[in-house]
């Protein structure tokens, strides 16, 4: 009896082995899976760190690159700019040429602003070209017009010498200005021009829809 009890209990010892055995290899095998995910989640968290940290200073360098071109190119624009400029104090150089000029620039202007009574201001150097042009002026207005205009040179206000030419009109007591200067011509035409310029210098931008 004493040894028919001994095995069973031997043999419900080994079940209870094999059985906890079983249950911890099972468990075992769980975290280890567990643990296996976990590092590869890791790791794929960050290889894709790596790959949008890549993409992000690819992207940087990109547009580092385009802003060196773009400054580049507007350095070229702008020379062009500044020798237009340059040239432009070539003008006053012939009086004949720069009085009709000047003649024309008031013209304009009187024309814009329709008023009888106007002010301008000039260099300095010009106030008596400018004088001398006025009658000529006034005269094609009235023809032009049908009304009579006051014009005056502002004796104490002027243009500075170091620019390059034109005149500034004054209406209202100053409240209504339009400014015919040589530089602001140039500015005007430079608008309208500074996207030929820009496509003769480095060709049509493929991706640019706009060209102003």
């Amino acid at each position: 009896m004493m040894g028919f009890i001994e095995q069973e209990a031997n043999e419900k010892a080994e079940e209870i082995d094999a059985k906890a055995e079983e249950e911890f290899n099972i468990e075992k095998g769980r975290l280890v899976q567990h643990q296996r995910l976990k590092i590869m989640e890791y790791y794929e968290r960050k290889e894709k760190q790596v790959e949008l940290q890549k993409k992000i200073q690819s992207s940087n360098m990109l547009n580092q690159a385009r802003l060196r071109v773009l400054k580049v190119r507007e350095d070229h624009v702008r020379n062009v700019m500044d020798e237009a400029r340059r040239q432009l104090t070539k003008v006053t150089v012939n009086p004949v040429q720069y009085q009709q000029l000047i003649d024309r620039l008031i013209t304009q202007a009187i024309l814009q602003l329709l008023e009888p009574s106007v002010t301008l201001r000039t260099r300095e150097i010009d106030q008596e070209l400018v004088r001398d042009v006025l009658p000529a002026v006034i005269t094609r207005y009235k023809e032009m017009t049908g009304k009579e205009i006051s014009l005056r040179v502002d004796p104490e206000n002027f243009l500075p010498n170091d620019t390059c030419g034109g005149v500034e009109l004054l209406a209202h007591g100053g409240r209504i200005k339009i400014n015919n200067t040589l530089e602001s011509r140039l500015d005007l035409i430079a608008q309208q021009l500074v996207p030929q310029v820009r496509t003769a210098l480095f060709g049509r931008n493929p991706n640019r829809k706009f060209t102003d």
